[in-house]
């Protein structure tokens, strides 16, 4: 049996695991550039584009929701592979991006606030102002991370 199949119908590929092939994604993510001569960036939100489809206005998704479909894929390739059958990949990732940038802000503020960094910092020591947002933003990433995109 093959390690790989693409149905040429749909553009799905599948991946032997077991006795059973799985979803493992589009025919143009994860492309050999040798194998087909024309690989394309990997879009998760790509569909396979045949003759009678409609291409319908799809969700924005951002960094939060690229990684968290690249978390999905790695790790829970059954959740991932439910979402593409029924179609609703794209609405869920886009919905966890928006999530998570809105905890994102909202830590940031929260941090903010608590720790003093204030517009008068701003005005009197900008690079003090710089240092100290750059380490609450990276601290709240974390934990927008750890609580929201890599669970």
């Amino acid at each position: 049996m093959d390690k790989f199949i693409i149905d040429e119908r749909t553009g799905w590929k599948y991946e032997l695991v077991g006795d059973y092939y799985l979803l493992a994604g589009t025919r143009f993510e994860d492309a050999d550039p040798e194998e087909d001569g024309n690989a394309a960036p990997d879009d998760v939100t790509s569909t396979p584009k045949t003759e009678d489809a409609v291409v319908s206005e799809r969700p924005a998704i951002g960094r939060f929701g690229r990684a968290h479909a690249a978390y999905l894929k790695r790790t829970q390739r059954h959740v991932y592979s439910q979402l593409v059958a029924e179609g609703k990949l794209g609405t869920y990732l886009a919905q966890i991006d928006e999530q998570a940038n809105a905890m994102l802000d909202l830590l940031v503020r929260q941090m903010a606030e608590r720790e003093g960094v204030t517009e008068q910092l701003k005005a009197t020591d900008q690079m003090e102002w710089v240092r100290r947002m750059n380490s609450i933003r990276n601290r709240a990433e974390e934990i927008v991370n750890s609580e929201l995109i890599y669970t």
